[in-house]
């Protein structure tokens, strides 16, 4: 890989970092940690929602 292609992998790295940080924020926020208390809560609501159409 020559000094422009390692260039671009970096900025490649760089943006994709910066895209999944800022849809981790604004669209994946933790769904469970505000709705449920403890853990075997929130793995029953997992359960229910993989087990029930």
């Amino acid at each position: 890989m020559g000094k422009y292609g390692k260039r671009l992998f970096l900025i490649i790295i760089i943006k994709m970092i910066i895209f999944f940080g800022i849809l981790k924020v604004f669209f994946f926020q933790d769904y469970l940690d505000s709705r449920y208390e403890t853990d075997k809560q929130k793995s029953e609501h997992v359960i229910n929602q993989l087990t029930n159409p």
